[in-house]
């Protein structure tokens, strides 16, 4: 298919379809001007920007997973207490002295067990999401209870948050250590990767007759994300350097974002999320895919409890409160379909950042924890009454 072909299939349509994508980023940015004015600049801070991806790098995690779960028609209400009961597991298994990296693999094992269960109960049982997590989420927050016996469990040592607090070693550039080389290096070779990614998938597209967007389209969609990934990295520069946490979320995104456009399991994921009964007349196996699909979340639950873990230092028995309502308002921001089948993962990661900057532009303000509550109801709802009527609109439903 070519340019020519492209344009017969009518720009303005491709761009619609594509409006929620690039609709985000402009959200994305107005939410950051805005607070820039409420808050003297100070979330444009090399610091601020820091903060917000350690801080908040759990909404990214278990984002990235829910978004799987929301597209086969599922919800995982228990994602929280499930961090709270692997982080208190983990601390434990941390203080006997058997390493970070052992600690980090049990973690995710138990995560994995965790999918798994649900998985098991809703797509060979029949048990509805909703039912099957609530429960977990009864369950698990007992569990870390009695783990913890109500009490913080203190890391014996500092070797335990380096993943979720903790720098690369600094290039510094001159001897006053004000700028570092190493996150303006990692990010060229990122955007290098990104737009070669970019250039083979729409030629794969083109090659097997799928409809792509023009290539002006294109390539501005390149130069936009290329940017801002080498502002941020600068704002890392500037700072103490490159974030541990950082390398792990940019892995974690590009493993399951390839998944999800990339591989069988992807496509048969949108598949059982638009149709079941579809997917299942033409030999898709929907039950297998559901098991992995809440399989996979617990696994990306088992990261996020030892990156929340590990940013707190200690293991705390309240810990996890709310991190599914952060995770499931950052699909929906995002442009995850409550209808199912419709959903992406970078998408989601935008969402995410939406919901990071809203939190932390309203604690620069000083706002109370109460009237923070509230903004994100709020925000929740309008995110799912917009794919609501553009679904609408489009004549979906």
């Amino acid at each position: 298919m070519s340019d020519t072909a492209v344009k017969k299939s009518g720009f303005g349509s491709l761009l619609m379809s594509n409006l929620r994508g690039y609709s985000m980023f402009l959200i994305l940015a107005l939410i950051m001007i805005v607070f820039s004015f409420l808050t003297n600049g100070n979330n444009f801070s090399s610091r601020n920007f820091t903060n917000i991806l350690i801080q908040y790098s759990y909404v990214l995690i278990l984002a990235t997973g829910m978004v799987m779960v929301i597209i086969v028609l599922g919800i995982d209400l228990s994602v929280g207490s499930v961090c709270a009961f692997i982080g208190a597991i983990s601390a434990l298994v941390y203080n006997t002295g058997i390493g970070m990296l052992p600690t980090l693999i049990i973690a995710l094992g138990i995560g994995l067990l965790v999918g798994a269960f649900y998985g098991f109960w809703i797509a060979y049982m029949n048990i509805p999401a909703f039912i099957a997590t609530l429960a977990g989420m009864l369950l698990f927050r007992g569990l870390s209870y009695i783990v913890t016996n109500l009490n913080p469990i203190a890391l014996k040592d500092n070797g335990y948050k380096q993943m979720a607090s903790g720098y690369f070693p600094n290039l510094w550039l001159d001897e006053s250590q004000s700028f570092d080389l190493l996150p303006l290096i990692v990010g060229a070779a990122v955007v290098v990767l990104f737009v070669v990614f970019e250039f083979i998938s729409r030629q794969n597209k083109i090659k097997n007759n799928f409809e792509v967007s023009p290539t002006g389209a294109v390539i501005a969609k390149v130069v936009i994300i290329s940017a801002l990934l080498l502002a941020l990295c600068q704002r890392f520069a500037t700072y103490r350097g490159l974030p541990i946490i950082v390398a792990v979320l940019a892995v974690t995104i590009f493993i399951f974002h390839f998944m999800m456009n990339n591989t069988i399991l992807g496509r048969y994921i949108y598949a059982v999320g638009g149709n079941a009964r579809s997917a299942k007349l033409s030999g898709i196996n929907s039950e297998l895919v559901v098991f992995i699909v809440f399989t996979l979340m617990g696994l990306l639950s088992g990261l996020a409890a030892v990156v929340s873990t590990g940013y707190m230092n200690s293991a705390l028995p309240q810990s996890g409160q709310g991190y599914e309502m952060d995770a499931i308002a950052a699909c929906y921001i995002g442009g995850v379909s409550a209808s199912g089948g419709i959903g992406t993962v970078l998408g989601v990661v935008i969402g995410g950042l939406i919901m990071c900057a809203i939190n932390n532009g309203m604690s620069l303000m000083n706002l109370g924890a109460a009237w923070q509550q509230v903004v994100r109801a709020v925000i929740l709802l309008l995110a799912v009454f917009y794919d609501v009527y553009t679904r609408r609109k489009a004549g979906l439903g």
